[in-house]
């Protein structure tokens, strides 16, 4: 069975495409579409395999984008069990705007689950045996799913004897923390949400960070900084990583990349600071391939060499 199993309560197929300049009204050309298998935990999985990690995707599926989806999956090699709905899995896309290198990205909303599909999910991941090193539990929830999911996945997590990673927000974060996770990965606007406060600067990043981990709702927070880099927090430690000098090209899935690569790192037995820096690399990695490609573990590796980590 596999190390790593990751939950995605609301997953997509990812289509991108491009243009050379985005108008109003008028037909738009676009470049030969790409679909990549999509949803916060489905990415975690794609890059965990990509580096040789051992894993395995929990996502509930529908109708035709279902079938496609899984057919993706199985295209990249990731065992996975599945949870089948009545309500169509979604669709995302994102337009790159050659002229401009800008890029627009469009997040549908997911369809409706009901309270027997999205138990399912839960119920199949308690049913997970043996039992894994880390579950990690990714992306948004689609309606119908009550904010406590992920809770009750960290409570099905530590009955299995698991670390429960989480990259989520708003109140299912808020509900997840109540119970207490291994970690979380908010972004910086997502951490002043949490916090109610303005965070001007990184001493007031880490004692906010500090301030869940003091209560007993976390025990690391990896901080995203964006173009400033990312920070990792324990009780003990303070980490920066500097940001990397890469011309981004996307900005889909650095964040799955990062925690992917996170994850695969304490798999095989490495520790945070080394973990940090595989996930930093792998951010940065993904920003260099256009559409939703993610990161690929020979770039990962080539900027590992670049990337500083400092204590703060």
């Amino acid at each position: 069975m596999a190390d790593i199993v990751t939950l995605t309560p609301n997953p997509a197929i990812d289509l991108s495409t491009s243009v050379d300049r985005i108008v109003a009204v008028r037909k738009l050309r676009c470049s030969a579409p790409r679909r990549d298998p999509g949803g916060g935990g489905v990415n975690v999985a794609r890059v965990v395999k990509r580096f040789g990690g051992s894993v395995e995707a929990i996502l509930p599926v529908g109708g035709f984008t279902g079938q496609l989806l899984r057919r993706l999956i199985d295209d990249e090699g990731i065992p996975h069990r599945v949870v089948k709905t009545e309500a169509e899995t979604r669709e995302d896309f994102s337009v790159s705007e050659r002229s401009s290198g800008q890029q627009y990205r469009f997040v549908l909303p997911g369809i409706a689950l009901r309270r027997s599909e999205w138990h399912g999910c839960l119920d199949t991941l308690a049913a997970t045996a043996p039992a894994p090193k880390f579950v990690v539990g990714s992306g948004s929830l689609p309606p119908g799913v009550p904010d406590d999911f992920y809770a009750r996945a960290a409570e099905i997590a530590h009955g299995l004897g698991a670390k429960f990673l989480l990259d989520t927000s708003g109140a299912p974060l808020v509900k997840a923390l109540e119970r207490g996770v291994c970690l979380i990965k908010p972004n910086l606007r997502e951490l002043r949400e949490l916090t109610g406060a303005e965070l001007s600067d990184e001493k007031e990043w880490v004692a906010a960070a500090r301030s869940f981990i003091d209560a007993g709702k976390v025990e690391i927070v990896a901080l995203s900084l964006g173009h400033r880099g990312a920070l990792l927090v324990t009780r003990e430690v303070a980490l920066r990583a500097d940001p990397l000098p890469v011309e981004p090209a996307s900005a889909v899935g650095a964040g799955d990349s990062f925690l992917g690569a996170f994850v695969f790192a304490l798999a095989k037995g490495d520790n945070l600071a080394e973990a940090f820096r595989l996930a930093s690399a792998a951010g940065a990695a993904a920003l260099i391939h256009e559409g939703t490609e993610l990161s690929q573990p020979e770039d990962a590796y080539r900027l590992y060499a670049q990337t500083k980590i400092e204590p703060v």
